[in-house]
């Protein structure tokens, strides 16, 4: 293991880059599987009522609030002879697994599923548990402050992105391969026992996400010994007081509003509206992905040419020109052509905005220290997680409130008007975000022109 991080102008390794960047496939499968399957295996697979069913996941967005602020700020004032983002690593990742695998399968310790109270208090203590514990991506965040410079930051996040991906795809597979309509009634009707297709894929997935974690601590150097010397009031208030980290928190949480919504919606609507086949899907699907991709790694040059607020304005202004296109459904469906398009522009959306969350605040945190003496970025990184929660809820509420629009029929094609109204919506809150960070929103400092860009 190595202890020391050395300065260089040289910019990082690709083998330390993608050991950083690993542990993103592991969180987003097992983040992705809890939010975009969990509450339809409890409530069609285990027969929980929905509402305790939504009780249960709102308590666990509230954990994941308050951990991810709290082990940012920890991470940030305790440090150890292993530095002070690894501990978190080492201690939380095992309990990730195992709560997820104790999440998705309570057969393995319940004796019996039937009781309702029982299994919603199941759900409920390991839910929160392991939203909690995914409270680790913050000092794992945090430790990117530390190990790259400015400069590599943006390559560093497309990399990152990239597993992000990976880990989205095998989450898409799991989710919609195995836990087929037919095979969670298959559950429901022997409910006692353990599924065994699910436990096979269940245990393996959490038990990836882990070793992933481990290897970025055994292969990571240890950033140096820098105290924080004021305690943790001082430390929020100081953090509080950043004018600009407030705003950039603002813009990252109305923008969400929108990315919140296109996300989620993007697969159905190419499902319900487009109404392809299984083939037709495939290439669609393939096409968001590239676009996602590809447009990582174009705005990163971009960022590296022009700064960050320019591109992401230009990104603001993408989304307000292609959101719309979702309208299209109104007039054609079954068309592979318009699929195609919409898939490729919202993955340009995507992949460009997906680049900031992981640099902004470590540049900020940079940007503190540099007045303040102190790097807190863990408390940069994991307070945005208290209001960005909030945002992402009200637009999730905001998205079934527009996805419960009476249906019409276009063509052949029955689907809820509000998954080709989605797109304009977005547009709108996309230009409210364009106008916000343009006038308010600091994202590129004068110190950064002293650090010469990576080749």
């Amino acid at each position: 293991m190595v202890e020391t991080s050395e300065e260089s102008t040289k910019p990082p390794s690709k083998r330390i880059v993608w050991i950083y960047a690993l542990p993103r496939i592991g969180s987003s499968l097992l983040l992705g599987i809890e939010g975009f399957a969990v509450l339809t295996l409890y409530i069609d697979g285990y027969g929980l009522p929905p509402l305790l069913a939504g009780i249960a996941l709102a308590m666990g967005y509230l954990s994941i609030a308050g951990s991810q602020f709290l082990f940012g700020w920890l991470s940030d004032h305790v440090y150890t002879k292993l530095g002070k983002r690894k501990p978190f690593l080492i201690v939380l990742s095992p309990l990730l697994c195992v709560s997820f695998i104790f999440l998705v399968l309570p057969r393995l310790i319940l004796p019996d599923l039937h009781g309702t109270m029982t299994l919603f208090i199941w759900m409920l203590v390991w839910d929160v548990i392991f939203r909690m514990s995914y409270g680790l991506t913050t000092p794992y965040q945090a430790w990117l402050a530390e190990l790259f410079k400015t400069k590599d930051r943006p390559m560093v996040s497309a990399y990152q992105n990239i597993t992000n991906y990976l880990g989205t795809a095998i989450m898409a597979i799991f989710s919609l391969v195995i836990l087929t309509e037919k095979y969670v009634l298959s559950i429901a009707a022997n409910l006692n026992a353990l599924p065994l297709m699910l436990t096979i894929a269940t245990i393996p997935s959490a038990i990836i996400s882990a070793v992933l974690f481990y290897l970025t601590v055994f292969f990571l150097p240890t950033e140096p010994r820098r105290e924080i010397k004021v305690n943790f009031m001082q430390s929020l208030k100081t953090t509080v007081r950043n004018r600009n980290f407030l705003l950039v928190v603002l813009m990252q949480g109305i923008s969400g509003f929108a990315w919140s919504m296109i996300t989620p919606s993007i697969l159905k609507y190419i499902n319900n509206v487009l109404q392809f086949q299984t083939w037709e899907t495939v290439i669609v699907a393939g096409c968001l992905v590239l676009g996602v991709v590809t447009c990582l790694f174009l705005f990163r040059r971009q960022i590296e040419k022009k700064g960050k607020k320019p591109v992401l304005l230009l990104i603001f202004i993408l989304g307000v020109i292609f959101m719309p296109l979702t309208l299209l459904g109104l007039i054609a469906t079954g068309h592979l052509i318009i699929g195609i398009i919409l898939a490729v522009a919202i993955g340009a959306v995507l992949g460009g905005w997906y680049l900031f969350p992981y640099i902004i605040y470590a540049d900020i945190a940079e940007d503190d220290e540099k007045s303040t003496g102190d790097l807190r970025a863990g408390i940069y990184a994991g307070f945005p997680s208290i209001i960005l929660n909030i945002f992402q809820a009200a637009g999730t509420i905001l998205l079934g409130a527009i996805l419960s629009i009476p249906n019409i029929t276009v063509g052949t094609a029955t689907f809820s008007e509000g998954l080709v109204l989605f797109g304009p919506i977005c547009s709108g809150i996309l230009l409210a975000s364009w106008l916000y960070t343009r006038k308010y929103v600091n994202l590129d400092f004068k110190w950064e022109n002293k650090q010469l860009p990576s080749e």
